[in-house]
């Protein structure tokens, strides 16, 4: 133990006496983080020194390895961190520990600001401040022992985190940098084991620029920190290797990434982002509880990856680090949610990535297609989100869908470059698998009249429909929707061979829209001539302005709609059953074989739009009246 000449015995600043209790009962919720913090501290005593010693050679010898120490002693309770970096005198002290709102490395940085050359090589240092106060999450006494490079006084702070410090000037001389003696509060020992603080330094400080050792009892020493922090490092100064080594330390996926993001944002915000698109889709990225896996540092002292939306939920897949020095350290996670910093980093980001997609879609379909399989469901997701209407487009540029007019995913640009002139919407249908949409009757008059549909076979696309109506000013239209009108991409000669026809037969499909409305009475809203129907005799449809079928059909699946809502039943005039039936009515009047005709085709409907039927035992009845009347 040093022997100290008189202690001089001060208070907090006011600031602190109001704060210190909020920093050690609630700002932070994870006691691993007063080590993270005093690493980071020591780290920045480190850095600072290294800077110190540009200008003053004699303060550094060149063979002194600049590290952090890590010891403890279980009999005494205590926890050792020990760093050899520019240490601190008595006003250091008082500034750095006594004031929380005092920051020593901002004064640094103010006084050295106007040497330009030099500032340009040096990182912004993170701060003293409320994290150093995190001590007393675990601890009952923190004492500090402090000799400044340079100068042969050497100090002892200590306080028991009630309001009050002490000061002393040591006796004896104790080697240069600074050493923390936490003495840990009894239901706090776990911290004294060397399995316990490694796990702590390898979780949150594996990154920094020094070696963190950790020295038993037996003075044998061993390196906690391992991994180099490459995304510090310039694009060219890191080989693929490297690049495919971290992912893998990152990832926790097989494969090589399919894409790397390694960019340095020097604008109002500053930050470095090192993201990867794996190339292979992890098992969990539909579970409920799928988190975001981009890990966020502040210096490279790692913050959370968990509480901290660095990136929006529809971009989950990325993996990967950003770093920032704008972003308080000394702070909690949950207080990092809401900080304008992390929103403005996120959309640096977001606007990014989505940039470096577009580009990697127009270089290479067939590669984007291998990252649109994987990820490209929950990229849709981000299109049910509130955002301005540039970047929502931006995200619809870059998304690829399947199509009735090409065996290749195609873009939103690319249909509407093929749109025909007097096209006036962009035509889409939803289904449940690639299979059913392209087998589906709604889609017969679209393709004999040589329209091109959008295919959207992913659950995401029964709500992005619901609430983006247009792109680029061309309004989207669901070919299920009873309005659609194909007669006027009919060819003039064809005009006038059906007029007559129509004209003709007028009166007779008046008569059975009747009948066929009196048949089913409730169980459909109406009935109506299809304009788009060729091969089947019927489909359902909806209104202009009703929800769509498949969105209605999952509410109820989720119990948040109680209800049914009767749907359009369009009938094809020109398909030989309905034809039959029409020259049946018209010929024999109404009969119950008609009506079970009749009301086998609304379930036929039902059946291919995947709607339930109300009663399926009256299907069978009627199916089999129909069967007993056929002569073999």
């Amino acid at each position: 133990m040093h022997n100290v000449q008189e202690t001089e015995n001060l208070k907090f600043d006011a600031e602190v006496g109001k704060v210190l209790n909020i920093v050690i009962h609630s700002l932070y919720t994870n006691k691993d983080i007063f080590l993270r913090e005093l690493i980071s501290n020591a780290s920045d005593a480190c850095d600072k020194l290294s800077y110190e010693s540009q200008l003053n050679p004699n303060l550094l010898d060149s063979s002194d390895e600049l590290k952090i120490t890590i010891s403890a002693n279980k009999d005494k309770n205590e926890l050792y961190i020990t760093d050899n970096g520019i240490g601190m005198n008595r006003q250091d002290l008082i500034d750095n520990l006594g004031t929380i709102a005092s920051s020593g490395t901002q004064k640094f940085l103010d006084a050295i600001k106007n040497s330009k050359d030099l500032s340009q090589t040096v990182e912004l240092i993170g701060k003293f401040g409320v994290g150093f106060y995190s001590s007393f999450v675990v601890a009952s006494e923190v004492i500090v022992e402090s000799r400044k490079a340079g100068e042969e006084e050497s100090w002892i702070w200590k306080s028991k985190g009630d309001g009050e410090y002490s000061i002393s000037k040591l006796d004896d001389q104790i080697p240069r940098g600074t050493k923390i003696t936490l003495v840990m509060r009894p239901e706090e020992n776990e911290f004294l084991d060397k399995f316990r603080v490694e796990n702590i330094v390898t979780t949150y400080s594996d990154h920094i620029n020094f070696p963190v050792e950790f020295v038993n009892e037996e003075g044998k020493s061993e390196k906690l920190n391992s991994k180099a922090a490459i995304w510090t490092k310039p694009k060219n100064g890191v080989t693929q290797e490297e690049y495919n080594d971290f992912f893998r330390g990152v990832a926790h996926v097989g494969g090589e990434p399919w894409m790397i993001l390694h960019n340095k944002n020097e604008g109002a915000i500053e930050y470095t982002n090192l993201l990867y698109v794996p190339s292979i889709k992890p098992f969990d990225l539909f579970h409920p509880d799928r988190r975001c896996s981009v890990k966020l540092y502040v210096n490279k002292v790692f913050i959370t990856e968990d509480n901290v939306q660095i990136i929006p939920q529809y971009l989950r897949f990325l993996k990967g680090v950003v770093d920032s020095p704008d972003l308080p350290l000394n702070i909690s996670r949950e207080a990092l949610q809401n900080n304008r910093v992390v929103e403005q980093i996120r959309k640096s980001l977001t606007k990014r990535v989505i940039s470096e997609l577009g580009k990697k879609a127009k270089e290479n379909l067939e590669e984007y297609t291998k990252f649109w399989t994987n990820f490209g469901a929950v990229l849709k997701e981000g299109l049910c989100e509130a955002m301005p209407t540039d970047e929502r487009e931006a995200l619809l540029s870059i998304c690829r869908f399947h199509s009735t007019s090409d065996d290749k995913l195609v873009s939103i640009d690319d249909y509407i470059n093929r749109m025909k002139p007097e096209q006036e919407h962009i035509y889409y249908l939803t289904g449940n698998s690639l299979d059913s949409v392209k087998n589906s009757p709604q889609l017969e008059g679209f393709v004999s009249k040589g329209l091109e549909v959008l295919l959207f076979v992913d659950p995401v696309d029964d709500f992005w429909t619901s609430v983006i109506y247009e792109y680029k000013d061309q309004k989207f239209k669901s070919v299920t929707r009873a309005d659609v009108d194909l007669e006027k991409f009919s060819s003039e000669k064809k005009d006038e061979e059906n007029k007559s026809d129509e004209e003709k037969s007028k009166e007779n499909t008046d008569s059975i829209l009747e009948y066929f409305t009196k048949v089913l009475g409730s169980s459909v809203k109406s009935v109506k001539i299809s304009k788009k129907l060729t091969d089947s005799p019927v489909c359902l449809a909806v209104d202009e302005g009703a929800m769509d079928l498949r969105m209605e059909r999952f509410l109820r699946e989720q119990k948040q709609l109680n209800y049914r809502t009767p749907k359009v039943l369009e009938i094809n005039t020109k398909h030989p059953v309905i034809k039959s039936i029409i020259k049946s009515h018209a010929e024999n009047g109404e009969n119950p074989t008609l009506e079970d005709m009749i009301h086998l085709l609304f379930y036929q409907a039902c059946i291919v739009e995947g709607e339930e039927m109300d009663d399926a035992s009256l299907f069978a009845k009627r199916l089999n009246n129909l069967l007993g009347k056929i002569v073999i």
